[in-house]
């Protein structure tokens, strides 16, 4: 059993949209009370723990915050038992910073428990609001474990989670044409081993000049001084900003899907490097079009997806060496720099596109790890590698 979530677009009216924004407020505060009351005991050498502070909170909110019974119960719930309960697991973990105050209009959301909603077609049933159009059906079938309730600038929309029967893999053995090689890249998003190269959309780019312009707009108006009023028309400005923000997003991540997709469905050995994005992104000269590019999210969808189908995703080290080597040869160009695109190796003297050449060794790096990593696969993919190094040459 698999567990997958399909984000659906709401279409609320003003009475339904008023209700969301005060669920995601409620969670916002039980959130933010919970955290400081987790200080204070812990300041006190008391035991804490998110089942101890869902039940003090339970024990005074109907007398201290009654505003709190106009919404779904789960609201304040999920914030305390998944919102701050995982930071504080990342935080322990040194995967995060101590947890700090959620703010409004900050990644809106709430939850829901399975038995507090319900589906029927394009609708769905939330406690104390009643029936909410949605934009489409829920497109998987099986047990629903939850939904989140989000905003994303001027739109709601409902993430549902449901449990399924992990579907039948669609690569079941490794042949000639499973294996491919991408190289990941700022100039084009994706280079293959086959040649083919995908540019990308760089919507950030695309719509850089219309971000300044608002942002100028935006610094205009009242209230966008420290401790100023926000007036109507900040709000206004603010709401544009967030909506073109919000498109850059859809726009990016409609690609890495549509690409991932592709990958996922015909291959099933894709070898990739395993990039410091991070690193990359404290160069401000690149900072930007590595961010524009999206390359974590583009693995993170590529792994899951291919795990799903059977395939296989190889991530080559990063310190890999995979532009300078040449594909025939395996002669290293310690001597070549980032700005050449094209270059010749001494050794053998055959010419390579940069990025192709990346692209065709990750390729051979992941077959020759299948070739050490599953024996049952040794005849296969030894023929394979065969061909593509006699191809290459």
């Amino acid at each position: 059993m698999i567990i997958l979530a399909h984000k659906i677009c709401l279409d609320p009216n003003n009475i339904e949209a008023t209700y969301f924004a005060k669920a995601c407020g409620v969670a916002r505060f039980a959130y933010n009370w919970a955290l400081v009351e987790w200080k204070r005991l812990y300041d006190n050498g008391e035991k804490v723990n998110e089942g101890i502070l869902r039940k003090r909170l339970n024990a005074i909110k109907h007398t201290e915050f009654p505003w709190m019974s106009e919404v779904t119960k789960c609201a304040p719930q999920f914030a305390i038992k998944d919102g701050l309960n995982k930071a504080f697991k990342n935080f322990f973990a040194k995967r995060a910073e101590f947890p700090k105050f959620k703010k409004k209009g900050i990644k809106d959301s709430f939850s829901l428990s399975n038995d507090q909603f319900k589906i029927d077609g394009d609708k769905i049933k939330i406690p104390n609001l009643g029936w909410v159009r949605m934009t489409e059906e829920l497109r998987f079938s099986g047990k629903i474990i939850g939904a989140v309730v989000s905003r994303k600038a001027d739109r709601w929309f409902v993430s549902v989670q449901v449990e399924i029967q992990e579907p039948t893999p669609i690569h079941t053995a490794l042949s000639e044409n499973q294996a491919i090689g991408v190289d990941l890249g700022v100039k084009d998003l994706a280079t293959l081993s086959n040649g083919a190269k995908i540019t990308g959309a760089k919507p950030h780019k695309a719509l850089l000049t219309r971000i300044r312009r608002l942002n100028q707009s935006l610094s205009r108006k009242q209230g966008a001084k420290k401790g100023e009023k926000k007036s109507k028309n900040f709000k206004k400005a603010q709401a544009r900003l967030s909506k073109l923000h919000a498109r850059i997003a859809d726009i990016r991540n409609n690609e890495t899907h549509k690409l991932t997709d592709m990958l996922s469905n015909n291959y099933s050995v894709i070898g990739i490097e395993d990039l410091n994005v991070s690193g990359m992104a404290k160069n401000h000269k690149l900072a930007r079009a590595v961010l524009d590019m999206s390359f974590f999210e583009f693995r993170r969808q590529l792994e899951y997806k291919s795990k799903i189908k059977g395939g296989h995703v190889i991530l080559a080290d990063r310190f890999y060496p995979s532009s300078k080597t040449c594909s025939c040869c395996g002669y290293k160009n310690d001597a070549l720099t980032l700005s050449a695109r094209q270059w010749t190796c001494p050794d053998c003297g055959i010419s390579h596109d940069r990025d192709i050449n990346a692209a065709i060794n990750l390729k051979n790096y992941a077959v020759s790890y299948m070739v050490s990593a599953c024996g049952e696969l040794v005849e296969t993919v030894t023929s394979m590698k065969q061909e593509l190094n006699f191809t290459t040459a």
